[in-house]
């Protein structure tokens, strides 16, 4: 499921409303799965909490990702920037 487009101008309303739409098409996917459901969610802070904690009270567990940042100064005066996967870390 991608991760949505979070207007800056949304106001908290906006955020909580696409939070709770989130989580009910999450749930309802989740319903067709045999095996425990963890959910990956990373993206604009204010939803990702929102949903983090909607998740959780409904017993999913939820994880982020964790990386490890290359930078590369080119001579260009431009960076090159890398993210290199480390691991998941549970929301507690």
């Amino acid at each position: 499921m991608a991760f949505p487009a979070i207007d800056p101008e949304f106001s908290d309303a906006d955020v909580n409303s696409l939070a709770d739409e989130f989580q009910k098409n999450i749930l309802q996917l989740s319903l067709n799965k045999m095996e425990p459901v963890t959910l990956h969610i990373m993206g604009e802070f204010t939803f990702t909490f929102a949903l983090v904690n909607r998740m959780k009270a409904a017993g999913i567990s939820c994880v982020a990702s964790t990386t490890r940042r290359n930078v590369t100064d080119n001579p260009d005066g431009t960076k090159t920037t890398v993210f290199e996967f480390v691991r998941f870390r549970e929301y507690r």
